[in-house]
């Protein structure tokens, strides 16, 4: 179709696949799973945290680490990993997000690492996985939760997926962005369900997104509104559309003043 944008998810899927080969010629599944072993930290407890801010009536905010997209190119040129954790657990945030992705989001998973040294919050590793080695990585990289986006997916490989990350204490965030991946995830039994604003396929936005699918969501879950929130105003319009948590990343990453846009976003109007 003329016109038509690019499956930009396709793209990345395709070129995470190259990276994960990569990454076992470097170090084999056997061997990340004994440094797994090994670890002596504990998981911090990514959506218990979000859920004991929510009980408590602070707005839960996942705030995101994140250089660069491909729909805005550098979106943060200013880029210290570090500062930034620092900013957002000073001014309120309850987690953080880590974008790992090197190729389209110029992430690390090194950051995690560094991040989690820094700060006391729960990590996200926000990444394209498509393999089981990627979970693991995440754990010994000093992730407390992982994404998994259901539009990567299919239902056996969100339930084997979802397994291996409970197996070695990871919390969830299963992302979807329609009806079909709802369906999906409400099957899996998931826990937190992380609405995306944004198609991954076009990165465009829709804010009737989280509403629509949340309404399908079992009592108890925990919906994550992501993307496009960029006021307290539509944090407070996607309450009332049934989320429970907000991932925030490029409306903070914007700006010259991080920590006072955060404290802005956390307060009710």
């Amino acid at each position: 179709m003329a016109g038509e944008k690019p499956d930009i998810l396709k793209k990345i899927v395709s070129r995470k696949i190259e990276e994960v080969a990569l990454a076992k010629g470097r170090r084999s599944l056997e061997e990340l799973r004994g440094s797994i072993a090994d670890l002596e930290d504990i998981p911090r407890g990514f959506e218990r945290h979000l859920r004991e801010a929510s009980q408590s009536g602070w707005t839960p905010v996942i705030a995101e680490i994140k250089k660069a997209s491909p729909s805005r190119g550098v979106i943060r040129e200013d880029f210290d990993p570090q500062e930034i954790a620092e900013t957002y657990q000073d001014n309120g945030a309850t987690c953080i997000s880590v974008l790992t992705d090197e190729s389209f989001f110029m992430g690390s998973l090194h950051y995690l690492g560094i991040i989690r040294e820094t700060v006391s919050l729960p990590l996200l590793r926000k990444e394209f996985i498509c393999d089981p080695y990627q979970i693991y990585e995440a754990r010994a990289a000093g992730a407390d939760a992982v994404l998994l986006i259901a539009a990567m997916l299919d239902s056996a490989m969100i339930d084997d997926f979802m397994s291996i990350a409970r197996g070695i204490h990871l919390d969830v965030l299963l992302e979807v962005h329609d009806e079909a991946e709802m369906e999906m995830a409400v099957k899996a039994e998931a826990s937190m369900i992380g609405v995306n604003n944004r198609n991954l396929r076009t990165f465009g936005i829709d804010m009737e997104t989280t509403g629509r699918l949340a309404a399908m969501a079992p009592d108890g879950c925990l919906i994550v509104a992501e993307s496009g929130i960029g006021s307290r105003m539509d944090i407070e319009r996607l309450i009332q559309d049934g989320a429970g948590a907000f991932l925030v990343g490029e409306t903070l990453m914007r700006e010259a003043d991080i920590g006072s846009k955060l404290r802005e976003l956390l307060e009710p109007l």
